[in-house]
């Protein structure tokens, strides 16, 4: 009669940890996948839109009384005499090593434009998400503790007033108001013009390229130019995000453990904030994220009326010049923003929702 060994507890815990590195490694590998391909995709629908889109790029480059020989000389150069697929693979290929072409309305590289202009949208969306949680939340909370109270009807009137008043019109009622009469705020432009130049790029944000570099007066004056368009953002924003905040804790407020943590006497204050208030946290990431995108994409009309060098602007100026190269890597950056930003919700996701790991 033999015996088999017994399994130490040494080697169980070993196998445990490999098994859980093993899992981890899966879900690594899961999760760089699903980029991947959500990029793929992206990358074929800016390129098959570029395609479609009745814009000739070749009559761009070479303007509309070139000759045909000059013609077909550029569409060869430009390889749009190859079957559709090789474009595409040239395209995958080019987009893979950082080449996103040349643009025609700047004449400098396209990843060289996005990396001038991307910063500073990026910028005045992050204050301006910044003003719709810090102030949005708050108020969506408030009007449903109090729901019916005239409190949560102004709050409902802010939140109406968010959607439906055109950007425009608010930025330049802003500019009129606080730049134009009250002298409170800077003027268009991310900064003064004798201010142009003098702070040696980093990483392209201007606060945080002035304080590297010691320009606290530089400083102090983008901060007066960003502080309206970002508010005007942060206004859109911080409707949408009070409207959902307040439509989540209404859905919360109204469940049993809420009527019972109150009829056992706890403060009125930890029922909203720790019992109502933490089990929304995870929908409000989503909507937060979502908010946070849109404000990079949909500033367009705000960057107009304010002359700010940015994304949205640098994207008008290429689709009215048919720019097409400097169109479809805006496009891709904007769609990689929303990539990155649903994927960093997912990760969020886990942290605050133990179910969902």
């Amino acid at each position: 009669m033999s015996f088999e060994p017994p399994i130490s507890l040494d080697m169980e815990v070993a196998a445990a940890g490999r098994r859980r590195f093993g899992r981890r490694l899966r879900a690594i590998g899961g999760f760089v996948a699903t980029i991947l391909l959500t990029f793929l995709g992206l990358l074929a629908i800016t390129f098959f839109i570029g395609r479609v889109i009745p814009i000739d790029p070749v009559l761009a480059v070479v303007g509309d009384r070139a000759s045909n020989e000059v013609y077909a000389a550029a569409r060869t150069a430009m390889g749009l005499d190859q079957p559709l697929i090789v474009q595409f693979f040239h395209y995958v290929l080019n987009v893979f090593s950082g080449d996103l072409g040349q643009s025609v309305s700047t004449g400098r590289a396209v990843v060289d434009d996005i990396s001038r202009f991307f910063p500073a949208t990026l910028e005045m969306a992050t204050i301006g998400i910044a003003i719709g949680v810090l102030v949005g939340v708050p108020l969506g909370v408030i009007a449903a503790s109090r729901q019916g109270s005239w409190i949560d009807q102004i709050i409902r009137v802010v939140g109406l007033l968010g959607y439906s008043m055109p950007a425009f019109w608010l930025g330049l009622v802003g500019l009129a108001l606080f730049y134009a009469k009250l002298r409170w705020v800077g003027g268009p432009g991310r900064i003064d013009i004798f201010y142009d130049g003098l702070v040696p790029p980093v990483t392209g944000l201007l606060l945080v390229d002035s304080l590297l570099s010691g320009d606290v007066d530089i400083f102090l004056n983008a901060i007066t130019h960003l502080i309206l368009p970002a508010s005007v953002l942060g206004f859109f924003s911080l409707a949408y995000i009070a409207r959902m905040t307040r439509s989540f804790m209404l859905d919360q407020l109204g469940q049993e453990f809420v009527t019972t943590a109150r009829v056992k006497g706890v403060p009125e204050r930890l029922v909203i904030w720790r019992h109502a208030f933490n089990p929304i946290r995870v929908q409000l990431i989503t909507v937060v994220g979502l908010s946070y995108a849109g404000l990079l994409e949909g500033s367009v009309m705000i960057e107009t009326v304010f002359s700010w060098p940015g994304i949205g602007n640098y994207l008008t100026t290429a689709l009215l010049n048919a720019d097409m190269n400097a169109v479809l890597g805006s496009t891709l950056v904007i769609g990689s923003v929303f990539i990155c930003i649903n994927k960093i919700s997912d990760v969020l996701y886990r942290v605050l929702d133990p179910r969902a790991r």
